[in-house]
């Protein structure tokens, strides 16, 4: 492909703000774009819902960063026990990452994650009881991020009060600018992470719980299905991923009704659409973006253009999710859409584990603040809304007013 790589512009806030012009663009351009995102690494963006949809079943693509020929992907994970942090099932390819997602798929099946609404509204709840008496909050650091950081705490028995501390190190090691990250940051994040986990485990080893991580111990240590750093790594996998993107589902997801009152008053007024609508926000600007990466195997072709081994592959799912070929007028918000097959929790082996858990908590957090906060409105011109930039997708910050009645 001749074309030169198209820069996405992570400094640039309107660019954060929405970036769907340019994907449009993008994917107008062609089914498969050169791009550099962020941290500078050059990937090959697959642009289309149909192209996207196939290349997340593609063999040839590998969800292992070993299969990259860029070492700058390596670069970016800690320089110690580098290997240990990619020995999840997110960056391994079968026969590893059958066994690895087979030990944990239990707890997230539709019918235990269903098991937990009553939990989740409690919890939801009580956070709103917190904020609602002030008529104004953020509602992402006083709702969106408690949220699922409690909810996945619980559920694999870590401790609520640590959450400052391992959310802090997540970021460091997750997040992602328009620069290089620091490899010393990096680095030393992981160090905090790694002391910590391994800590947590000799605790419940010596007094385990009903909850996930002793069950992954009694693995490791009874039935030997998964060795120490792969518990290591299934741990910090289970605890960043079961809250980061929940996160951005429901403060973006607030955003966009916000921006489209129409939408939020027909949500308010009928909470039976609220699955529906959760799927519709996921497609429509959700918490992953622009994509999923992979890694060629081997020289492939997607859509007639050739791609060569090693290459990072970035199905994007946030331009494919508004693909006018799979979705009518995919630029509008319609929580009433039909047939809404998006890619956001992607597809094939690697489908997002925890996709039943995220829409629970979308569907009880955004119909209970619907709910709860009366004339909700943002407290803030809505270009003043900062977006973390690179890979991750919501608002920083939502500030927003609403009267103080509070129903229940």
């Amino acid at each position: 492909m001749s074309q030169q790589p198209v820069l996405l512009p992570y400094a640039d806030p309107a660019f954060l703000a929405d970036p769907f012009p340019l994907y449009r663009q993008l994917r107008e351009e062609g089914p498969v774009r050169r791009a550099v995102i962020a941290g500078g690494l050059e990937t090959w963006l697959v642009t289309r819902y149909e192209d996207g949809l196939a290349a997340l079943s593609d063999p040839r693509l590998s969800s292992d960063v070993h299969d990259a020929s860029d070492p700058r992907l390596l670069e970016q994970l800690p320089a110690t026990e580098r290997a240990s942090l990619l020995s999840n099932m997110l960056r391994t390819d079968p026969p590893d990452h059958t066994r690895l997602r087979r030990l944990v798929s239990k707890a997230f099946t539709a019918r235990r994650v269903a098991e937990l609404r009553p939990r989740v509204q409690e919890i939801t709840d009580r956070l709103l009881d917190d904020i609602v008496p002030a008529g104004r909050a953020d509602l992402v650091a006083d709702f969106a991020l408690p949220l699922p950081v409690t909810v996945i705490s619980e559920l694999l028995g870590v401790p609520v009060a640590d959450r400052h501390d391992f959310q802090g190190w997540t970021d460091d090691m997750i997040l992602r600018r328009a620069e290089q990250p620091d490899p010393a940051v990096v680095d030393t994040a992981w160090q905090h992470m790694r002391t910590y986990l391994t800590g947590l485990l000799e605790a419940k080893r010596a007094r385990p719980g009903d909850d996930l991580l002793s069950a992954l111990i009694t693995a490791r240590d009874e039935e030997q299905r998964l060795d120490e750093d792969e518990l290591i790594a299934m741990a910090f996998l289970l605890l960043a991923a079961g809250y980061i993107t929940t996160v951005n589902l429901i403060g973006g997801g607030i955003a966009a009704l916000l921006a489209h009152p129409g939408q939020m008053e027909m949500l308010r007024d009928d909470p039976a659409l609220l699955p529906g609508a959760i799927e519709e926000l996921l497609r429509y600007d959700g918490p992953v973006s622009p994509g999923i990466a992979r890694f060629a195997r081997e020289d492939v072709s997607i859509a007639g253009v050739a791609i060569p081994r090693g290459a990072t592959v970035l199905i994007a799912s946030a331009i494919a999710d508004r693909d006018p070929g799979q979705f009518p007028d995919p630029d509008d918000l319609d929580i009433t859409r039909q047939d809404n097959a998006h890619l956001a929790f992607g597809h094939g082996i690697h489908y997002c584990l925890g996709a039943p858990l995220a829409r629970l908590e979308g569907q009880v957090a955004i119909g209970t603040v619907l709910r709860r906060l009366p004339g909700l409105a943002l407290a803030v011109p809505p270009g003043e809304l900062r977006w973390r930039p690179g890979g991750l997708r919501g608002p920083e910050r939502l500030p927003v007013t609403f009267s103080s009645d509070g129903a229940n």
